[in-house]
């Protein structure tokens, strides 16, 4: 027997568009959201650099210092690292901070990519092991790169609303980095990502 083409699939929900309305905001934001590779030289300004790091995984509420982004059993095991072209800084989100961690431009060194020297800010997203509790290796691994993710989509969600160009990356050459940012043998580099304004 014939099918009918005009049958509906079986077990398919034909969705409507999007509800714009309530969720404009987002919705724009996420039609915006793309991966740009292209990037001028100039530096973020301090106000665009903290809400940038805030919105990546700041605290958003009081309560137990809640964040922007999820995580894992509440372990927040990823420190989140900002390579400027004067320093290298470790974010303190409870304080809104950045911690020097070494001098120099170390930007070439977050990425294989020519762009990743030219960006204003190559984040590097470093997962801390010793926070992850009784959490196996490759525990360990799933939910650290979960995490990072997150935190990178804030990063997307804010450069499309500052009219700023990023993209995340997972090439890194963890064996140089590492040692320039000083990590210890529990630290772990998950991803990093680039972001400037847009050549």
């Amino acid at each position: 027997m014939a099918s009918d083409s005009n049958a509906p699939e079986l077990g398919a929900i034909a969705l409507p568009p999007p509800d714009w309305e309530p969720a404009r905001p987002v919705l724009k934001l996420l039609a915006a959201r793309h991966s740009s590779r292209e990037f001028s030289s100039r530096p973020l300004e301090p106000a665009a650099l903290g809400s940038l790091l805030w919105s990546a995984f700041g605290v958003n509420r009081a309560k137990r210092d809640g964040r922007t982004a999820p995580s894992a059993r509440d372990w927040r095991e990823i420190e989140v690292f900002a390579v400027l072209s004067a320093g290298t800084y470790r974010y303190d989100a409870p304080a809104h901070t950045l911690h020097l961690v070494r001098t120099g431009d170390l930007r070439s060194l977050t990425g294989q990519q020519d762009f990743v020297g030219m960006a204003a800010v190559d984040l590097v997203y470093v997962a801390d092991f010793s926070k992850m509790g009784d959490a196996n290796d490759e525990q360990r691994t799933f939910f650290a790169a979960a995490d990072a993710a997150v935190i990178a989509q804030n990063v997307y969600l804010f450069c499309a609303c500052a009219g700023l160009g990023t993209v995340v990356r997972g090439l890194v050459d963890r064996r140089r980095l590492a040692p320039a940012l000083g990590l210890a043998r529990h630290e772990r580099i998950v991803l990093a990502q680039s972001v400037g304004y847009p050549r």
